[in-house]
């Protein structure tokens, strides 16, 4: 029909003509309560955003002359954040001269994220940042 006779039907209806896809050959157009369709979406993207887990970086320090007993402390305070869908920031400082002996740190690492390994996959491979040693693991996928 023509573009007056949809509008002519809209305003009998006391509703909107809205274009659907304009670029068509004709065009498509709907009619509907504009103002109503407006809300509904908004209402849908609202519903959207509060059902969004925000992911947050918690962070585990470790040093370099740890014992088991503390890595697996540290171990299981990890697995608490990544069971709770959080992604874990592993980090280790070096002080002095633990800077010329940084692949003691790199092990202390390896250990621990084999300890995670069935909780945790490692989104970030360890890097030296400055005096740091970080690693980032993220939680399986189920």
């Amino acid at each position: 029909m023509t573009p007056a006779q949809a509008l002519r039907l809209a305003e009998e209806e006391d509703l909107d003509l809205v274009k659907i896809s304009p670029n068509a050959v004709p065009p498509v157009c709907k009619i509907m309560d504009y103002g109503k369709f407006k809300f509904e979406q908004a209402k849908k993207e609202k519903e959207n955003r509060k059902n969004q887990k925000i992911v947050e970086i918690k962070e585990v320090q470790l040093s370099m002359t740890i014992d088991v007993g503390d890595l697996n402390v540290k171990a299981k305070q990890a697995t608490k954040f990544l069971e709770a869908g959080n992604k874990v920031k592993v980090s280790i400082r070096l002080r002095g001269r633990q800077m010329a002996h940084s692949s003691l740190g790199k092990d202390v690492m390896v250990r621990f994220a084999e300890g995670l390994k069935e909780y945790a996959v490692v989104e970030k491979p360890i890097a030296m940042e400055g005096r740091n040693i970080i690693m980032i693991l993220g939680p399986v996928k189920k």
